[in-house]
């Protein structure tokens, strides 16, 4: 998406007054319905408050950034319930997706659904749009050979990016509204390396030792690893700006992004968090992301706290037992690993191996410190394991999994779609599931122009049990339904390669 007006210069980072002048004036949308609830006002009224402590230079006392739906859902209005509902519990959970006049990059699709009733918002967010990377100005005392990289002062790429929320919406909608700037922002800080044949080892295009170009070579350094450099970047700095939002205004959560970026024939999946993409082909199916959570992250979790015993304050151990163990295996010999083990081994159990475990579960019931389901994500500064003082910060990760698909090197068939989504629909449906449904709809429905909106709104039906949309599981009694929030995002491949025949 374009950059917000206003911009701060690529030499000083956004600040959390850049954020709220942009963002503040934003009326919010619904949730189940209007509330002000966890300091989310109902209006532009309610927005400007005095709410929260002084933080980052400003003056007044911070309020929220206001809750809405995504953008490209403006217009798109719930439906009405009975008032009251006859019973609250078979109560439909209506699914959203753009007005058919609303197109979104590649002409994706995209549907949401809001939980049953664990929360009163919808704790995911969706961001989608064109962005425009700037070449840098450059100085007079550069080398004058890179301005002939810059005949275009645009690079056009594509951006998509779900968000879910946990402890409330207030990380997912601050992300929702920034990460494509620090994106933008960082990409513009190393545009003409990009742009080059070979990145070049100083980004003024001198060359202070005669071998610079030799290392950069030997080391394999490509146009494709700036971009990843600058979403890992992008993805720190907004987990930055998050935290300090949160301060100054008293609130706290977290959310895992997912985002997709498209630029300059490439498209870098990146990911942090549970949610997840996959890439469905006529013939097969490929993961572009994996899962960070306490159980695919233990090893990593675990060292930190073999590095700095101290975050554990002496009320957990870092150690995994198949069990939590009982004051009657002291002195026995179990099963255990630990940060340098991915096998088993037995060790005699100690008395201080009964503190509860730092990774504990299994699947989706794993759980870091007993509070967190996931291991990477923004936000969270504030979370404490219950009832003290202890952080779960140090042991997340706001920098995601990066994978990069070539489509220059491919040529995507007709029907070849990307599906993302937050957690609840992959509760629900396995990768194969969802890919088989995929070339089923795609193929029946070959010549509907709202095939890929469409499709992302049976994905979600299909996790609601009754084909009415409410969230009972179906009368067979063997059909998982879920009750989470849902957004899901269908992008066609096909349709960016028909754009480059066009073009050509």
């Amino acid at each position: 998406m374009r950059a917000p007006r206003g911009l701060p210069p690529a030499s000083e980072p956004m600040s959390t007054q850049w954020l709220r002048r942009r963002f503040l004036h934003r009326v919010p949308s619904w949730g189940r319905g209007q509330s002000k609830a966890r300091g989310w006002g109902t209006g532009l009224g309610d927005t400007v408050g005095s709410r929260g402590p002084q933080a980052c230079g400003i003056a007044e006392t911070a309020s929220p950034l206001p809750y809405r739906r995504p953008k490209f859902l403006r217009g798109v209005s719930p439906a009405p319930w009975p008032d009251p509902y006859p019973d609250p519990q078979t109560r439909p959970r209506p699914v959203y997706c753009p007005a058919p006049d609303r197109s979104l990059p590649w002409n994706a699709g995209y549907a949401e659904v809001i939980n049953a009733e664990k929360s009163e918002f919808n704790e995911d967010q969706a961001a989608c749009g064109q962005l425009s990377i700037k070449h840098r100005e450059l100085g007079d005392d550069e080398d004058q050979e890179w301005m002939i990289l810059c005949q275009e002062k645009y690079v056009p790429g594509c951006y998509w990016a779900l968000f879910d929320g946990h402890g409330g919406p207030a990380a997912a909608v601050i992300a929702s509204n920034v990460l494509h700037s620090c994106l933008k922002a960082k990409l513009e800080d190393v545009v003409e390396g990009i742009l080059a044949p070979q990145p070049p080892m100083h980004l003024s295009g001198c060359c202070i030792c005669s071998s610079d170009p030799v290392f950069v070579e030997e080391k394999g350094i490509q146009a494709q690893d700036l971009v990843i450099g600058a979403i890992e970047e992008a993805f720190q700095e907004c987990d930055t700006m998050i935290g300090q939002e949160m301060t100054a205004t008293g609130q706290s959560g977290g959310c895992t992004a997912l985002a997709i970026l498209y630029l300059e024939g490439k498209l870098y999946v990146a990911n942090a968090g549970d949610s997840r993409a996959i890439l469905v082909q006529r013939e097969g199916m490929r993961a572009l992301s994996s899962e960070f959570t306490p159980e695919t992250e233990r090893r990593r979790i675990q060292h930190l706290a073999f590095i700095h015993p101290r975050l554990l304050a002496n009320e957990f151990t870092r150690l995994e037992f198949p069990r939590r163990l009982k004051s009657e295996d002291v002195g026995q010999k179990v099963l255990f690993r630990d940060y340098n083990m991915n096998g088993w081994g037995y060790k005699q159990v100690e008395k201080s191996d009964l503190k509860y475990p730092l990774v504990h579960g299994q699947g989706k019931q794993a759980r870091l410190l007993g509070t967190l389901a996931v291991s990477r994500g923004l936000g969270d500064h504030q979370l404490k394991v219950l009832d003290s003082d202890i952080d779960i910060k140090p042991f997340l990760l706001s920098i995601p999994e990066v994978t990069v698909i070539d489509l220059e090197q491919q040529e995507p068939q007709e029907d070849e779609v990307i599906i993302m989504a937050t957690d609840g629909l992959w509760d629900v449906l396995s990768n194969e599931q969802v890919a088989q449904l995929t070339r089923t709809f795609l193929q029946d429905n070959r010549h509907d122009p709202n095939r890929f909106s469409e499709l992302a709104k049976l994905l979600i039906h299909r996790t609601q049990g009754k084909e009415n949309g409410t969230w009972e599981q179906s009368s067979a009694g063997n059909v998982l339904v879920s009750y989470d929030d849902i957004s899901v995002f269908v992008i066609p491949l096909h349709h960016k390669k028909k754009k480059r025949n066009k073009d050509s």
